[in-house]
């Protein structure tokens, strides 16, 4: 199996909207939480399992996080070309950020192939802009 993974031509992912939601359960010293829509999408000719991701949010001041995981919200989707799956999650910050990344995924030919995730802002804003 090639464990280094390329770039997929049609894997690619579309962020739907982003969300200031104030009411969300937040630590101390991350006062601010994004709801964030995202559809992952496989145009590509190959069948594809999506296996993890890799999140970097940088934070006005200056902060980096990385956040990595297995899956998708507790999901491993397998997705046919034409196929895509959508979801919600959220990230919480101290202040303005950015966040952007990418999706790992395995085709059925077991290449390791993945999808950057665009940078978008975490600004706070009203609840429902």
């Amino acid at each position: 199996m090639n464990t280094t993974p390329r770039l997929l031509d049609g894997f690619t992912v579309e962020i739907n909207r982003v969300i200031y939601d104030p009411l969300l359960e937040r630590p101390l010293g991350k006062p601010h939480a994004f709801v964030y829509f995202i559809t992952i999408h496989n145009n590509s000719d190959q069948a594809l399992t999506v296996k993890g991701r890799k999140w970097v949010v940088r934070e006005e001041g200056g902060h980096v996080t990385v956040l990595e995981g297995e899956g998708v919200v507790g999901e491993f989707p397998y997705l046919l070309p034409g196929e895509h799956f959508s979801y919600n999650s959220y990230h919480v910050t101290a202040g303005p950020a950015v966040a952007q990344g990418a999706y790992l995924a395995v085709t059925d030919e077991r290449e390791a192939v993945m999808a950057l995730i665009p940078e978008f802002e975490l600004v706070p804003r009203g609840y429902f802009d």
